[in-house]
């Protein structure tokens, strides 16, 4: 073998070893999560939305915060979106009206531009685009009463059937995002709401493609060591963020945070960030030290420096924590915030191949 091609087969290897190696980054650096669309969840008003837009510290002083908001749900009246969950199905209507949530004027992605316009005008441009990730609803495997399209019924046994009503749905989607003309944010990718890929596998590479050809991104956040995560590549996905899952079971020892953040990183992830309003140091059976540790965990592992994040926080707990005055939980989610804000100067966060395999 010549030279030059050893020099190739050497440069392809480390380029691949540096892929498995380091956590991944994205174009969105901070992106939280919005459970929205089903009736038990918040309106999701303007107002609801300005924790998430910009932080408010301790001393008065006032940043932007997260620079993209995932808007996702799982259930609604009854009906399931994801298999396993032990309720019916949901069907083509239910698919209908979770879009017609989404889209729903004064609400969801258009209070979200609304509210992005009216802290411009108090801040100035932010010097970022807001971007966002819209979830597809997908097809689950023996449903046989989702509905018809070209007045056939179809089967969810059949793969084709299931590629029929994505197709549908996200032919919506994507219509109905572009002809509202949202002034301060764009559709940056669409996110598999399944957090394990038991099944559909097949039907997410069909998915991939499709997003791809608008665009787009792909998008996943299995939960910790579930089924396939460490093979998201394979199913089409762009990124996969890893769930440590230890903040919901204090029988869970911290160093499972440890473990979630070397398996992302072996396996080319990035990381998923968790709390919820159980963290308040004032409340009952406090669950403050737990987020702490995330805290603590993301430092001494580099997640903050190198990868990009999701962040699960119950649906309202960087709301609760602005109504909360404590020193403490006022102390901890300025201390979060200023992390997420810092992180918008670090240039290693930026989707370079070169920057990623350092």
């Amino acid at each position: 073998m010549s030279i030059k091609k050893l020099l190739l087969t050497a440069l392809i290897l480390c380029n691949f070893a540096c892929l498995a190696q380091n956590y991944k980054t994205d174009g969105i650096r901070d992106l939280v999560l919005i459970y929205q669309g089903g009736a038990h969840r918040p309106a999701w008003l303007q107002d609801e939305f300005v924790p998430y837009v910009t932080h408010t510290f301790a001393d008065g002083h006032k940043d932007w915060l997260f620079d993209g908001f995932l808007f996702l749900e799982f259930t609604d009246s009854g009906k399931q979106y994801i298999p396993n969950l032990k309720m019916p199905d949901a069907q083509k209507n239910d698919w209908a009206h979770y879009l017609d949530r989404v889209f729903e004027p004064g609400k969801a992605l258009d209070a979200l531009d609304k509210c992005i316009a009216a802290q411009k005008a108090e801040l100035g441009d932010p010097g970022f685009k807001h971007k966002v990730v819209l979830t597809v609803l997908p097809p689950i495997p023996g449903q046989k009463d989702w509905g018809e399209l070209d007045g056939r019924a179809l089967d969810f046994d059949v793969l084709d059937d299931r590629k029929a009503a994505v197709e549908w749905y996200l032919d919506q989607l994507f219509d109905r995002f572009n002809k509202n003309g949202y002034e301060n944010i764009e559709l940056s990718g669409i996110y598999w709401v399944d957090e394990e890929m038991h099944t559909n596998a097949e039907l997410s590479k069909h998915v991939s493609d499709y997003v791809h050809a608008k665009g787009v991104e792909y998008v996943w956040i299995p939960y910790f060591k579930a089924y396939g995560y460490d093979r998201w590549r394979d199913y089409g996905f762009d990124i996969a963020y890893h769930q440590p899952n230890h903040f919901f079971n204090k029988d869970i020892p911290d160093s499972r945070l440890d473990e979630a953040c070397e398996l992302a990183r072996q396996n080319g992830m990035a990381v998923e960030f968790e709390f919820d309003a159980r963290a308040l140091y004032d409340t009952s059976n406090s669950s403050y030290q737990r987020m702490l540790a995330y805290i603590e965990a993301f430092e001494r592992n580099g997640v903050f420096d190198k990868s990009a994040l999701a962040y699960y926080e119950g649906g309202d707990g960087f709301a609760v924590f602005a109504r909360k005055n404590h020193p403490e939980n006022r102390k901890i989610i300025d201390r979060l915030a200023s992390i997420i804000i810092s992180r918008r100067q670090n240039q290693a966060l930026t989707p370079d191949c070169k920057k990623d395999c350092r």
